[in-house]
């Protein structure tokens, strides 16, 4: 089993989706740490990008404030090493392409490897153009998680039978944020999933409450969270991870 596929051993695994240097590192790192220990099964770490595509206004605010602080992917990196002396679910960042080519390709895997990352999420990498980062992900022992769009369509089989870690399916059209109702038919893409993969798959964008978790964890193996964690961080600040443990620990109950 991939060290990805540990966080869904024990029943609907909970992901914790926060935005690396948002309000600094200190709090980012306790905020991991409540995470975990309220229940979170895997941590996805963004490196923040100037120009986040794939993002909502909520974490697209987040990324420019972790940059105005003077963030970058070698200060997250001697993070990550310290955070693993004591956080053992797996992790995997999300970020974009540019951020990776700009560090270097291989240099970035490498580090990767080096401070335990597990794998890697590229929003902005069509799944026709991965050959560019496959071949380092494989050398350095990170897996480069897939993602599958309401729209992927034709693909959706293609894609899933390539996976590794996890499939990302990707709740609704449009780019993250929380939403008052899910209506895509998720239930026969995630049919169409598990019939050309036994990789987990976990919902993800627009999840904000208990009652959306466990309809989305229902339908497949996780739930991902992102905005609703990082809209803690930016009304708390340095006092959001007493705020996030506690809501972690509602959504972990919801989908157990």
């Amino acid at each position: 089993m991939s060290s990805i596929g540990k966080a869904f051993e024990n029943g609907k695994a909970f992901i914790a989706f926060l935005t690396c240097g948002d309000p600094d590192l200190e709090t980012t790192a306790a905020a991991v740490r409540a995470a975990v220990e309220n229940g979170a099964d895997l941590i996805e770490l963004g490196i923040p990008f100037s120009d986040p595509t794939a993002e909502g206004p909520v974490i697209q605010r987040a990324n420019l404030r972790a940059l105005n602080g003077g963030i970058t992917t070698d200060r997250i990196f001697a993070f990550v090493k310290e955070l693993r002396r004591d956080v053992k679910v797996p992790m995997v960042f999300m970020t974009y392409a540019n951020v990776v080519f700009s560090y270097g390709a291989e240099r970035f895997l490498s580090t990767c490897r080096d401070v335990e990352i597990d794998g890697l999420i590229l929003p902005d990498v069509p799944f026709e153009e991965k050959e560019e980062f496959q071949p380092l992900c494989k050398r350095y022992g990170v897996e480069l998680i897939s993602l599958i769009a309401p729209t992927s369509d034709r693909r959706i089989a293609m894609i899933a039978r390539q996976a590794e870690g996890f499939v990302y399916l990707v709740s609704s059209l449009g780019v993250t944020g929380t939403r008052t109702e899910i209506t895509t038919d998720l239930a026969s893409i995630v049919t169409v999933i598990r019939e050309n993969t036994t990789v987990p798959c976990a919902i993800g964008f627009g999840i904000s409450t208990p009652e959306q978790a466990a309809r989305m964890a229902g339908l497949s193996d996780g739930a991902i969270v992102g905005s609703a964690i990082v809209k803690l961080l930016a009304r708390y600040g340095k006092d959001a991870p007493e705020h996030i443990g506690a809501y972690v620990r509602s959504m972990k109950d919801a989908i157990r």
